[in-house]
């Protein structure tokens, strides 16, 4: 039995006084949340089921409300129940980006609003003034454990030796290095299509509770170079140089152009590292494995990146040697 669902039921009918309605389920992720759509009297609402042992549901209200404030689409919080983890949430519909991309749609006003959204975040929210956790050494060099710990050693069962352990390090430190290197804004963290709705005003921005005061790059290589969707790179840069102009003009950064594009591709490669070990570990600890087929795509990036920075070639050749070719026998 579905106790959180039964849970879910008796809040609707006692807290919100509604007996006349039709419950369905609207998405999933990979934490432990989980989100219904309310259907009653002609309207529909989202409900946040967030168990309160694992989820933390303060963040998210918190940077709900913050964000609205400054003018970007993301759901209303309606009503809050944080004893029983229910959130009641005004509905951005059912259409993310990533589900019409594939299809005949304008994809360059779509990527062109996501940054133009993006660009009045890094402007008009005061990240370092605020109570948004830096996204710090600590922090930055934690993610990039994922990758060693759960893609190398726990899913591909690596047994790296003191050389491949060094060059990992040497890596992480690079990586870290550049990413403290650049101006801090606020970080919306997971900056990509699954979390984006095709809405009006356009787009709905969703899963913003883990936002960070953090490095400039990393929303926008998360949105360019996405790991569950893959753009030509004579596209990718072009919507990059879009919004480096924009953010010029915003007055959010003043780095010379190949200065900026020198910090996105190290920002992707630590944020790709990061997302493939978590991809990995969402199979391993939690039992979820269709995240696994995304690493080939995730990694593909980190490739690519490798071959342009000197610094980087030695793990660039240490993933095709290594890595990929057992990624590919899964």
């Amino acid at each position: 039995m579905d106790t959180r669902l039964v849970l879910l039921h008796r809040w609707v009918e006692q807290t919100l006084g509604l007996n006349d309605f039709l419950l369905a389920p609207a998405s999933a992720d990979a934490s432990f949340r989980r989100y219904f759509r309310l259907s009653v009297n002609g309207t529909s609402r989202i409900i946040m089921d967030a168990p309160p042992q694992q989820e933390n549901c303060r963040p998210f209200i918190a940077v709900a409300r913050a964000f609205r404030q400054i003018g970007l689409n993301v759901p209303e919080i309606l009503q809050a129940d944080l004893e029983h983890g229910f959130i009641l949430l005004s509905d951005l519909g059912a259409v993310t980006y990533l589900s019409v991309l594939n299809n005949e749609v304008n994809t360059d006003s779509l990527y062109r609003d996501a940054i133009d959204a993006l660009v009045v975040l890094q402007r008009d929210f005061s990240a370092p003034d605020t109570r948004l956790p830096p996204y710090d050494r600590g922090l930055l060099q934690q993610e990039l454990e994922l990758f060693r710990q759960w893609l190398l050693q726990t899913h591909l069962q690596l047994k790296l030796s003191a050389a491949q352990q060094h060059l990992l390090d040497d890596v992480f430190v690079l990586l870290c290095d550049e990413a403290l290197a650049q101006p801090r804004v606020a970080v919306h963290r997971d900056y990509h299509s699954r979390n984006l709705m095709v809405t009006s005003p356009n787009p709905g921005i969703l899963d913003f509770q883990d936002a960070v005061c953090g490095p400039v790059t990393y929303d926008l290589v998360s949105l360019l170079r996405d790991c569950y969707i893959r753009w030509p790179e004579n596209q990718v840069n072009t919507w990059r140089d879009y919004g480096y102009k924009e953010l010029i003009a915003a007055g959010v950064i003043n780095a010379p152009v190949d200065q900026f594009a020198s910090w996105f591709d190290l920002m992707g490669v630590q944020r790709h590292l990061k997302a493939s070990g978590i991809f990995a570990r969402l199979k391993h600890r939690d039992g979820k494995d269709g995240y696994l087929a995304d690493v080939p795509r995730t990694l593909g990036y980190v490739v690519d990146v490798c071959t342009r920075f000197a610094e980087l070639r030695a793990f660039g050749e240490f993933l095709q040697d290594n890595v990929l070719p057992g990624l590919h026998r899964d």
